[in-house]
Parts: structure tokens; sequence; C-alpha cells
């Protein structure tokens, strides 16, 4: 007997209602929906047999070794809360929150290989899965398993039908199993080189999860906020020339004439008194007091007449466009505002 085995003719149904991974995965309840009884579950999961368990309640309905996809699977079904006896729908292939899986999510590092990232190892050789769920739920880690709890679920991904946690979530979740400083700076770096996502994201996560006293993570961060400056800054300059925006000067230092010092800047065109600043705060125990000092420094070069755009890097990558619009209207309506201060730039 193999999977593809039907069920016994007293069955209502048969295992070919079912399609995938789905027919070879699946639990205690959805076995008895198709009419299989206890004794014959234990009878086909003898040594020997067609069958085997593969977590608890969680049954693999052929004899050697799972696959990758079997695996995920499996733990999202031992993970997942069971809304109804029987065999869920199919989900939707655009919405995740239609799952098969409702409150699980694959997280941790096979949710960074499911992303696609290099520096993350394949899923035959990840040992344990980590599924993340609420955090009432009444479930312990076993096997491949490693239940991972949150008072609140993001909202998933899907991945080749498999929900997946936001790579933000996922770094963290996996970042605070991984003592290695070289391989936490590996996966920070890839997420945001990769496009994946934006470091203010990512140092978000990592302080939700109390990881940012582990001074391995502290070093991978402060790489991490240096490369989302230089890509947010690259991007700028892109901005500026793909554009056609007039040069800036770049990287300046704002001082009154023998009075103190107004601020850095990373671009400023000083006939028009206009300037940007690239917000790439990340959210750290002093959130609040970078967000007064940003504040503050608008506040004082707007008095003296100098017009300050804030873009964030996300905005940048994602609304190139727009905001070079922003600066543009910004730079033609310098004729219609009283004049600027006088004030000394300087090289950053």
């Amino acid at each position: 007997m193999n999977h593809n085995t039907p069920l016994p003719p007293a069955s209502p149904h048969t295992l070919r209602d079912l399609t995938g991974v789905h027919r070879r995965v699946l639990t205690t309840a959805q076995l008895r929906a198709q009419g299989v009884t206890s004794a014959e579950i234990n009878e086909r999961c003898r040594p020997g047999g067609a069958w085997q368990q593969f977590l608890p309640g969680v049954f693999l309905l052929h004899p050697g070794p799972p696959t990758g996809e079997e695996r995920l699977h499996a733990v999202l079904t031992y993970a997942a809360r069971e809304s109804a006896p029987g065999v869920p729908a199919q989900p939707g292939a655009d919405d995740p929150r239609r799952s098969v899986y409702p409150e699980a999510m694959i997280t941790g590092l096979a949710a960074l290989t499911l992303h696609g990232f290099t520096s993350a190892p394949p899923l035959p050789s990840i040992e344990r899965i980590d599924v993340l769920v609420p955090r009432l739920r009444r479930l312990r880690s076993t096997g491949c398993a490693r239940i991972v709890r949150t008072p609140a679920l993001p909202t998933p991904q899907a991945v080749t039908g498999v929900p997946v946690a936001p790579v933000p979530r996922a770094l963290a979740d996996a970042v605070s199993e991984l003592s290695d400083a070289g391989a936490v700076r590996r996966l920070l770096t890839e997420a945001v080189r990769g496009g994946h996502c934006e470091p203010a994201s990512v140092v978000r996560e990592l302080n939700n999860a109390k990881l940012l006293s582990r001074p391995h993570v502290v070093d991978a961060v402060d790489s991490l906020l240096a490369e989302g400056r230089a890509i947010a800054e690259d991007r700028l300059y892109r901005m500026v020339r793909e554009h056609g925006l007039p040069d800036p000067v770049w990287n300046v230092d704002l001082r009154l004439p023998g009075g103190p010092h107004l601020g850095g800047l990373d671009a400023y065109w000083p006939e028009q008194a206009v300037a940007v600043e690239l917000d790439t705060r990340a959210p750290r125990q002093d959130e609040d007091a970078m967000w007064s000092e940003y504040a503050r420094k608008r506040e004082t070069l707007e008095r003296l007449g100098i017009t300050v755009v804030h873009i964030t890097p996300r905005k940048l990558r994602d609304t190139m466009e727009q905001q070079a619009a922003v600066v543009r209207t910004a730079l033609m309506a310098s004729g219609d505002r009283d004049p600027a201060a006088y004030v000394v730039v300087l090289p950053r």
C-alpha cells in the first residue's frame, strides 16, 4: 500500500478527494471525517506499515521520509486551530487569511528560506521549523515543530501556498535562536540589500522581541543601519538625477554666522533655501528623543525660512517619482516666500 491507495470501501469518501500535499498530511479528525477509524489508523501506523505518525495527531500517508513541503504542512497542520471537523477547503491563492491553517504561520529561518533568502539554510537542513501562533494557544514544541507565541499575529504572506510571517517578524524569530554574529549580520544585510524590507521595520521587531541587549545583535543592527542609509542615499542621488532636479550640495552642515550649529542635511539647495533630510530613524528605546530632535531641527530651520522635506527610505524606494515632485514643488515655490536668513553651509 502507498499514499495513493484509497481508503476502505466503507469510507464515505476517499483520499482521492484531496490534492497535493494535503492528501499526504492529515490529522486524526480529518481521517475520521473520511471514515477511517482509530483502529485502522493504528494498524496502518504500525512498524513497517503504510502510514506514519509524524507529529501528535498528524499523519503522513506514506512510510518514507517526509519531503520539505510535507514537513512544512505537517508543522502547520499540528499548530493550526481546526475550526471544524473534516478537511478544510483550499485557500484562495491571493488571500493567505483564508488559509487552511488558521492562527498559524511559518516564521524564523524556514520563513526566510521561503522568502528567498540565500543566507538562510535550505529547508531540508533546518531541523526545527518555527511556527507562529497566538499566545494563548495550548500547544507545545515537539518533533520538528517549535512553537513561537505572539500577543497579536501579523498578517501572513502566501509563499508557494504556505502562510509565512512577514520578513521583519521572521527575522526577529530567527535571530532569537542564533548566537553566530556572522549569521545574524548576513541575514539582516540581505533583508535590506535584497529589498525585502527597510531597516526601521527590522529594528522595530528586534526591539519588540527584546533582542537589542545582545551585543552580537547590536553590532549587526549598527551595520544594518549603515547599509540602509547608504542605500537610501544612493536612491536620493538617483531621484535628483533621473527626475531632472537641479543639483544640490550634498551632505552639509548648516550654521548661523558666528552662531550655533543648526544641523546636518542630506541635500540642500542654497538659492532656494530647500533642504532634504532622510528620515532613517530606527525605533529603539530612545525613539521619542530622536523624533524630538528631528522636530526641533525642522522647526528651527523653518523659522529661518528654510523649507525642509523629510523623506523616508521606503518612500524613496516605492514612490520616487512622487517624492521628486514634492521637492520640485518646494523649489518652485521658493520665489513666493520671503528670503531665508543667511546661513553658513559647511561640508559634513
